[in-house]
């Protein structure tokens, strides 16, 4: 199925785990127009690479969901050395690696959207829905 996330103005067009495309809405929503859109009130990007050790909480699920509520797609390896982290990490489809994302197409559909002040609206971890804010 595709769904074309749309924020300000631009669109990441997504099919499955994958992105399809990326540019400007209104192309993307002409050229898709079966696909399942999400509008969303911010800007739309890459999801962030969360630089240090997780936060404390009081389960390896719960340090992983406090990332995805910050916009983190992908945590440094070196940061999920505990083995119950680390499977918390897989069950979400948390990344696991040292490298920033981006959004290329082709590559998997891990982005977020962001208010004016830097807060996360919304987490997407390969094509899914993981975080959205209300």
């Amino acid at each position: 199925m595709l769904t074309l996330h749309i924020a300000a103005g631009q669109g990441v067009l997504v099919d499955g785990e994958l992105i399809a495309a990326t540019g400007p809405a209104e192309e993307l929503e002409a050229g898709h127009p079966t696909a399942r859109v999400r509008r969303w009130r911010g800007t739309l990007g890459p999801g962030r690479l969360h630089p240090g050790p997780l936060p404390d909480a009081p389960s390896a699920r719960e340090q992983v969901h406090a990332l995805l509520r910050a916009g983190a797609t992908a945590a440094r390896p070196e940061h999920l050395a505990d083995p119950a982290l680390r499977a918390a990490a897989r069950r979400n489809g948390l990344a696991i690696t040292d490298r920033e994302p981006e959004l290329i197409i082709g590559a998997r559909a891990d982005l977020a959207v962001f208010d004016a002040d830097g807060n996360c609206l919304a987490t997407v971890l390969a094509g899914r829905l993981v975080h959205r804010r209300a």
